[in-house]
């Protein structure tokens, strides 16, 4: 199991500066790399890379991140399911329906980074049943 303080967290969002918020944020507990990219991402989890927690913005353009999650669950189902949505328009319909489409957690912004910690504390210690709780970071 991975110590909490060297979980390798991976912060996927076209908007440098909340990617870099979050680096900000987490990186004196996590080991916090981030990218706009979500082709990136995706070709370091081709690679074999590996991350305890995938941070990832829904409504990107290109790729959104419901597509870079289905992708992901092809080559790497484990990392697929470390994947946290996080979402501004939870109240849009189309993503609200993207979000329904897969069991992942997800978190509205503006994050609640105390509630956001635990949620990487628990999948880092395995309680994968509370990893899927959604409805406890809202």
């Amino acid at each position: 199991m991975t110590d909490t303080a060297r979980a390798r967290v991976l912060v996927v969002d076209d908007e440098p500066l909340v990617a870099e918020s979050l680096r900000r944020v987490l990186s004196d507990e996590f080991a916090v790399e981030t990218t706009a990219d979500p082709e990136q991402a995706l070709s370091r989890v081709s690679s074999g890379e590996s991350f305890d927690v995938l941070l990832v913005d829904v409504m990107m353009p290109g790729m959104n991140g419901v597509e870079l999650r289905e992708r992901i669950d092809v080559i790497a189902p484990d990392q697929a399911a470390r994947i946290v949505f996080v979402t501004g328009g939870i109240l849009l319909p189309h993503v609200r329906s993207l979000l329904e489409r897969v069991p992942n957690a997800w978190l509205e912004k503006p994050i609640d980074v105390e509630g956001l910690r635990e949620l990487i504390r628990r999948r880092v210690r395995g309680e994968s049943g509370a990893w899927r709780a959604s409805e406890s970071m809202r």
